[in-house]
């Protein structure tokens, strides 16, 4: 609050007039909008930063099409027998009940899509490991004519030794792989492909085994591989062309 200027203010008169939340240390102020404004500086540096690393996946993507190379961006997610709950229809006073018993059982799942729509997946009852991923390596290779780029994330299972002996043993001639900027899943398309898969394809379904899981799964994949329009809408959401 201000003291007018010739006038003489007490600090306990004035403090009285202030609201009580008003009321903050000195210290305590300069604290809280020191916090505010690093905030402010880290969200507009992470804003500046997701522009350079979506310019220098653009730089990847133009070298990758001038080579002639197939783009595929790949992914790893897991399926629960827990089902997804989602808001749903159902008559008038008649609330519908899911009934599934606590479980932490999944399938490991990975997948690959391309700017063409093209979707290719795996899935397995137990964690990815090394070896594992040079198996969906070697299916993307079957499955796509031509060189491939693959863009995935830093996973500690994308630098295992294994998938370097696999490209010094002959899939460097086809297979190049790019690593996507640290923390920044939001830039890889096939993670719209999980959520279209959980939140829409399998709502609220619930799995008494794996196996029945697996099969819905798949189902789920097959409905998916003829809704190209949403595999593209996937890869224009992080601003990719295709």
């Amino acid at each position: 609050m201000d003291v007018r200027e010739g006038s003489r203010g007490h600090p306990q008169r004035v403090r009285r007039c202030l609201p009580p939340r008003a009321r903050k240390p000195f210290a305590q102020e300069v604290e809280v909008e020191f916090a505010e404004a690093r905030a402010s500086s880290e969200s507009a540096g992470r804003r500046s930063d997701r522009t350079l690393e979506r310019g220098a996946l653009a730089f990847s993507e133009k070298g990758a099409i001038e080579e002639g190379r197939t783009i595929l961006f790949v992914d790893q997610s897991g399926f629960y027998l827990l089902p997804t709950v989602v808001r749903t229809y159902a008559p008038i006073g008649e609330t519908p009940i899911l009934r599934e018993e606590l479980s932490r059982d999944h399938l490991s799942v990975m997948s690959g899509i391309t700017l063409e729509g093209k979707l290719l997946m795996i899935e397995q009852e137990r964690a990815f490991k090394g070896e594992d991923v040079v198996r969906f390596l070697k299916h993307a290779l079957r499955q796509i004519a031509g060189k491939l780029l693959v863009i995935w994330d830093g996973s500690p299972i994308h630098r295992a030794k294994v998938i370097k002996e696999f490209l010094v043993g002959g899939a460097a001639a086809r297979l190049q792989l790019e690593q996507l900027p640290g923390y920044a899943p939001e830039l890889n398309p096939d993670e719209g492909i999980w959520k279209h898969l959980k939140y829409v394809e399998l709502k609220n379904v619930c799995c008494r085994s794996l196996s029945e899981l697996r099969v819905e799964l798949r189902k789920a994949k097959e409905r998916l591989r003829h809704k190209k329009h949403v595999i593209l809408g996937c890869i224009r959401q992080p601003g990719f062309e295709v």
